[in-house]
């Protein structure tokens, strides 16, 4: 994505001894520093460049790996493998996604849709696929990301697998929803995620519960202008989410209810009854390393699970992403790094 980085706003000084003329400024609130925090990691998540200095540095790489632990699986297949098996054996569903957005060379992003391929192939049974399109060419061209996701959705489909296409910046919104439409009219297993923050979700969801594929919902975690997207921490968010949530699940649809809101995942229960079923069209999703007891407690309840693994060499920008929705695990990002 091209945005650029939000400014991270400047600290007060503090004299460090205050004449009778004039008082100390006031510490921040607790929440305006998380807002701050938020912002600059969500700024840092724009940057490109970063998802290759920060994991190539030989200060920083090894100490952002251990960052990266919690929530990415490792850097290869075979790692994914091994956490998806993991996943299926506790219970739940499992989804697979390899990192990567923004390429912007064609060759590349043949070479990178042949990871998906291998991975439709060697992923245990029952394990769904992932992706960015702008990973597999969208950033280039249309056509040519249409070429790729064609040839994924091939072998998802040969393989008895979803294919869900993810959620990018807004800026993308529009190509993707083109994009996935195309697909659906060959390929009824391919999914898509819809961000509930974003304004125009109101009218693309009528749009996308007409096709096939399952609906992955979730709050929504780049940085949007308001007059695009409601803030992350806005107490409209949650009320939009509950709407657009029960409209997919009274209409039958395949969906995902992707968050680790303990409230909404309370609320959901209740409007889905109090309690699941095998065979419900819904689930509930919840990223790798994030929210392990939330997905176990509503397993309890009866609802079908899913935990969503992520590997691959790029994963600077997604860990930043993953530290912006709750800065407080930036203190326990702290820990894992001087582990």
């Amino acid at each position: 994505m091209t945005t650029s980085a939000p400014a991270s706003p400047s600290a007060p000084s503090h004299p460090s001894a205050p004449s009778h003329h004039s008082a100390a400024p006031a510490a921040p609130a607790g929440s305006d520093v998380s807002a701050a925090a938020a912002a600059v990691l969500r700024g840092l998540a724009l940057d490109e460049d970063l998802k290759w200095r920060v994991p190539a540095d030989p200060a920083l790489g090894p100490l952002a790996r251990r960052v990266a632990r919690r929530f990415v699986a490792g850097e290869t297949l075979d790692d994914a493998c091994e956490r998806a098996a993991a996943v299926l054996a506790a219970g739940h569903r499992a989804s697979v996604e390899y990192l990567g957005e923004s390429c912007r060379d064609p060759r590349r992003a043949v070479a990178e849709t042949a990871v998906f391929a291998e991975a439709a192939d060697r992923l245990p049974p029952g394990c769904s696929i992932s992706l960015d399109l702008s990973h597999i060419g969208l950033a280039v061209d249309a056509d040519l990301a249409f070429a790729n996701a064609s040839r994924i959705a091939r072998a998802t489909a040969d393989t008895g697998r979803e294919m869900v296409v993810s959620a990018e910046g807004s800026d993308r919104t529009d190509a993707v929803l083109a994009l996935h439409e195309r697909l659906t009219a060959t390929y009824d297993h391919v999914g898509i995620t819809l961000q509930a923050r974003l304004h125009r979700t109101r009218e693309d969801l009528p749009r996308v519960l007409a096709r096939p594929g399952r609906i992955r919902l979730v709050k929504g975690a780049f940085a949007e202008p308001e007059a695009v997207a409601l803030p992350r921490e806005s107490p409209g968010l949650r009320p939009r989410y509950l709407e657009f949530a029960e409209a997919i699940a009274e209409s039958g649809h395949l969906c995902s209810f992707a968050t680790h809101d303990r409230d909404l995942l309370h609320r959901l229960g209740e409007q889905l009854g109090g309690s699941g079923r095998p065979d419900a069209p819904w689930e509930f999703e919840t990223l790798l390393g994030l929210g392990p007891d939330r997905l176990a407690e509503m397993a309890r309840l009866g609802h079908p699970t899913r935990e969503y693994v992520v590997f691959g060499t790029e994963w600077w920008l997604y860990v930043c992403n993953r530290l912006a929705e709750d800065p407080q695990r930036l203190l326990r990002a702290v820990v894992d790094a001087a582990s």
